[in-house]
């Protein structure tokens, strides 16, 4: 499985992951302008909740979260204030979580942080 397929398997698992727990999958892969990609947007009751998602092969879920840098905070709130803006969402309440997976001898390992990034 490549780097592509990884993480799409990853985002496939966190959807039916989050959908699991009552959450309501709005859209996945959506884009912004340049500023790149939310992996998942999905409406926790009355949240909307913008999920990235890290799949790595093997060892610890939590090492997944090393990747979420400064930038990436900063890109991931940008293309959620664009996302809330065309949808006329600007006052509904709204949080990131975050679904890491680490993925050994085929079974999955899944971690959710939600509120893991503080928004605006």
């Amino acid at each position: 499985m490549n780097n592509q397929d990884l993480a799409r398997y990853g985002e496939d698992l966190a959807a039916a992951y989050l959908a699991e727990r009552g959450y309501r999958i709005l859209l996945r892969n959506f884009h912004f302008g340049k500023s790149g990609e939310i992996d998942i947007i999905a409406q926790d009751g009355d949240t909307t909740v913008f999920v990235e998602v890290k799949t790595r092969r093997g060892g610890n879920p939590e090492e997944g979260l090393y990747a979420i840098t400064p930038t990436k905070a900063r890109q991931l709130r940008s293309i959620a204030r664009g996302y809330m803006f065309t949808k006329g969402l600007d006052a509904l309440p709204c949080r990131f979580d975050v679904v890491s997976i680490a993925i050994e001898r085929d079974k999955p390992l899944i971690l959710h942080i939600p509120n893991a990034l503080t928004f605006m």
